[in-house]
């Protein structure tokens, strides 16, 4: 019966860890920049815009479609960055798991 005993401490770190995940996703930001700063997008961890910025500077109602393509590439700029920030923290994450047979 070891192993139901080993089954359940792994199940309840599993939670745990997927607690700890889910936390830091929401705490975590992240910027996206374009047009060297003229449109800056933050986010959190689960992609959800927290703030946009854009400079005055680049609101022209003659090229919307200026300000349509800085704010895109603005919004990729952040997307990317959070995959990376997870990718690194799932890779730490993956690094520290001592899974019986695997490690």
């Amino acid at each position: 019966m070891k192993g139901v005993g080993n089954l359940q401490k792994m199940l309840k770190q599993a939670k745990e860890m997927q607690e700890k995940i889910k936390k830091e996703l929401d705490e975590m930001r992240v910027e996206g920049s374009s047009g060297g700063g003229m449109v800056d997008i933050t986010m959190d961890g689960n992609k959800n815009i927290v703030s946009v910025k854009i400079d005055p500077e680049v609101v022209n109602k003659d090229d919307v479609e200026m300000l349509q393509d800085l704010i895109s590439a603005a919004f990729n700029d952040a997307c990317a960055q959070v995959d990376d920030r997870v990718k690194e923290k799932m890779g730490a994450l993956g690094a520290g798991l001592k899974i019986p047979g695997l490690s």
